[in-house]
């Protein structure tokens, strides 16, 4: 089994339900950094310019830190995870009280680079 390196950026306290978070990770999950970017400015969803700024990090964190070429970076990891719930109420009728949960998530991104084998 190869065992590769892998760089991570978390994004925390994100105000949006994780749910709406995921349907994008999953768009550019195993995908080149670049290629990922690409997707993500071009996806209407608010999500993307949350998710963009977490793969950059990463991207960033990786040559910056560890020396690795952006070109050769792909996105091996990406999670959206539930953060805090921020429990708000709304009037009811008779005299009751309807819940509001304002959810938040977490997104956590990985980026590694890749081989000769996996390309």
């Amino acid at each position: 089994m190869a065992e590769y390196f892998e760089v991570t950026a978390v994004e925390k306290f994100i105000r949006m339900s994780p749910r709406k978070v995921r349907l994008v990770a999953d768009l550019v999950r195993g995908k080149g950094v670049d290629e990922a970017m690409g997707i993500l400015k071009m996806t209407p969803k608010d999500a993307a310019r949350a998710i963009a700024k977490a793969v950059n990090s990463a991207a960033a964190n990786a040559t910056q830190n560890y020396g690795l070429t952006r070109e050769d970076l792909y996105v091996a990891t990406i999670r959206a995870d539930e953060g805090p719930t921020l429990k708000r109420m709304k009037a009811g009728a008779r005299g009751r009280y309807k819940p509001i949960l304002k959810r938040s998530a977490h997104i956590t991104v990985g980026v590694a680079e890749r081989t000769a084998k996996e390309s």
